[in-house]
């Protein structure tokens, strides 16, 4: 198989950054030289069978993990708008290599029979590499069975619970205790969506009777007092379950991130991600648009108001290793027959935007803006992801034995988003419309092969291999 040379390029990792080549050989980091010893050591492009890719005035960074998204998710009466393969090749075009997506139990369902149709979804179907959540809609004594089968045997080694939506996918207290023991026992993790789901209903039903119906009343029913408050409580609850790890994800609001922060210095096993559209949007510029413009920004957790200060706190907590991860929450929906199921009905607007195409991108703007190092930029878009939900150190980093998942990146060049500029994603839409990025994607490799070069996709629907996954490396 031909071997891949990239030199000349400065190597970013979560560690630091050096210059040095990377030779790739067949699907694996074979080897870090240093500057000139591919050469000493007869390793060229000359006569041999070595691919170089020049990466000269480029950074060579791991490809990125992005550990939550949703394709293909049946959501209020409709569908996430990417398959498995239109979401993969976006998320491709971006300098992502690994997804890990949710496969979906709802109550009354059948866990094993929830992730096989997933499985059927993905398989042959993703153009990188992807692994799997399991969405716990229903606890009872045979999804909690269930849970620990699947750690044992499917690589599946994180648990996602939701304290809002009641009636869907909500977990009262008790049923949320029952599974942490759980996840406990088998060192499984426990992801928590934290919104206090009954006293949004209650919010959301009064403001749909005053005729409070735009797209902002999205926000403004869910306020972050609730996302503290629901924050806290699943802390407490991991607490009384014997310190079991819990993974909040989509963190909006300051009073969210107190929270974890505290639990963090007390030595709880207590993580959690933010994703781009709670660094950049906001209820004011995105979701309270006229008309009902602003639908293309519902998601839950929602958009927070630019008047306080969750903007500055969460790019402080990613500073700060308060917040571990970047992920995109990657749910998409076109504005055309999907958000406009919620015209005259906040609540009916299915929950999500799409993202995953652009989390590299809009991270690195956070290294150029100051907000970040360039080590952080890879820890929390790649290594700590990996680490995070048990892919370390086959992703997430480049060494010796790696899948040679690469991506090189210009940052000489500039990127424009938006769905007449860079927009690959199933969308007619963009949430980042114009956007413009001082840096950009040069070249992607998914386990050796190249699968973006040059403004061109050359990889393939089935390339993509599942994931199992492995325990947690950040348990204390």
């Amino acid at each position: 198989m031909t071997r891949t040379l990239i030199t000349n390029g400065t190597i970013i990792g979560a560690d630091g950054r050096t210059a040095g080549d990377v030779l790739v050989d067949g699907e694996t980091v074979a080897a870090i030289l240093a500057p000139g010893q591919a050469s000493a050591l007869g390793i060229t492009a000359a006569g041999s069978d070595v691919r170089t890719i020049d990466a000269a005035g480029k950074y060579v960074i791991p490809g990125g993990v992005d550990v939550h998204t949703h394709m293909q998710l049946p959501f209020g009466g409709t569908e996430a708008s990417d398959t498995f393969e239109t979401g993969t090749i976006a998320a491709a075009w971006g300098g992502v290599t690994t997804i890990v997506d949710f496969a979906v139990q709802k109550a009354g369902e059948d866990v094993i029979e929830s992730l096989g149709a997933w499985h059927d979804k993905a398989a042959g179907n993703c153009a990188i590499d992807y692994g799997f959540h399991q969405i716990i809609g229903g606890v009872d004594e045979n999804s909690l069975k269930a849970m620990t089968y699947l750690v044992d045997n499917e690589g599946i080694t994180s648990f996602k619970l939701f304290m809002a939506y009641p009636g869907v996918f909500y977990a009262d207290d008790g049923q949320i205790l029952r599974a942490m023991q759980n996840a406990g026992e088998s060192g499984a993790v426990i992801m928590m969506h934290a919104e206090n789901g009954i006293a949004i209903d209650v919010l959301v039903a009064q403001s749909l009777a005053r005729g409070d119906t735009d797209p902002r009343f999205h926000s403004l029913t869910r306020p972050a007092e609730l996302e503290g408050e629901a924050t806290n409580r699943a802390i407490q609850l991991a607490k009384v379950a014997g310190n079991v790890p819990l993974y909040i994800v989509h963190m909006s609001a300051s009073e969210a991130l107190e929270e974890v922060a505290e639990a963090r210095h007390k030595g709880q096993n207590v993580f959690a991600e933010t994703c781009p559209q709670y660094l950049y949007l906001s209820l004011e510029d995105h979701l309270a648009q006229p008309g009902f413009e602003g639908a293309k920004w519902v998601c839950s957790t929602p958009l927070r108001t630019k008047h306080e200060h969750h903007h500055a706190d969460l790019w402080k907590g990613l500073r700060m290793n308060e917040l571990a991860v970047v992920s995109t929450d990657h749910c998409p929906f076109c504005m055309k027959d999907q958000k406009e199921l919620g015209v005259g009905n906040f609540s009916a607007i299915p929950n999500g935007i799409g993202g995953v195409e652009h989390r590299m991108e809009l991270i690195y703007q956070g290294v150029v803006n100051g907000e970040l190092s360039l080590e952080r930029w890879v820890e929390t878009c790649c290594t700590t992801p990996a680490r995070m939900f048990g892919m370390y150190p086959k992703k997430g980093v480049i060494a010796p034995g790696a899948d040679a998942d690469i991506v090189v990146w210009d940052p000489n060049s500039t990127t424009r988003i938006g769905v007449n500029d860079k927009h690959h994603m199933n969308m007619d839409h963009s949430a980042y419309e114009g956007f413009e990025i001082d840096g950009k994607v040069d070249t992607v490799m998914s386990r050796g092969a190249v699968v973006m070069e040059n403004d061109t996709f050359h990889g393939r629907a089935g390339h993509g291999q599942y994931v199992k996954r492995g325990l947690s490396q950040y348990l204390v």
